[in-house]
């Protein structure tokens, strides 16, 4: 039986399939990834650009596309705020 960890690992590379083609996102593809996938996320950025500028900063090798490991990037940085939330709001409710 697979742990939390591996079925967390499992359903990050499902999601990303699930929107790629050829194994990377395109700019429209990331944008419907997010839009269904991180909603929430993209409700609290004021900028309407913020998927183009995220799009930008994701795609390292300047493709004009985000695979995989680029991708991760993004739900490591994401994973890394929320967790860091999720500190402060523990220390502010004595827990």
């Amino acid at each position: 039986m697979p742990s939390d960890l591996e079925n967390c690992m499992e359903t990050l590379i499902k999601v990303f399939h699930r929107y790629a083609n050829n194994a990377s996102l395109n700019r429209k593809q990331l944008r419907t990834l997010m839009e269904c996938e991180l909603s929430n996320f993209l409700k609290s950025q004021k900028d309407p650009a913020a998927v183009d500028k995220i799009m930008k900063d994701l795609d390292a090798n300047g493709d004009g596309l985000v695979n995989f490991e680029e991708f991760v990037a993004l739900v490591v940085g994401l994973s890394i705020a929320c967790e860091q939330c999720y500190t402060a709001h523990m220390k502010k409710t004595g827990k």
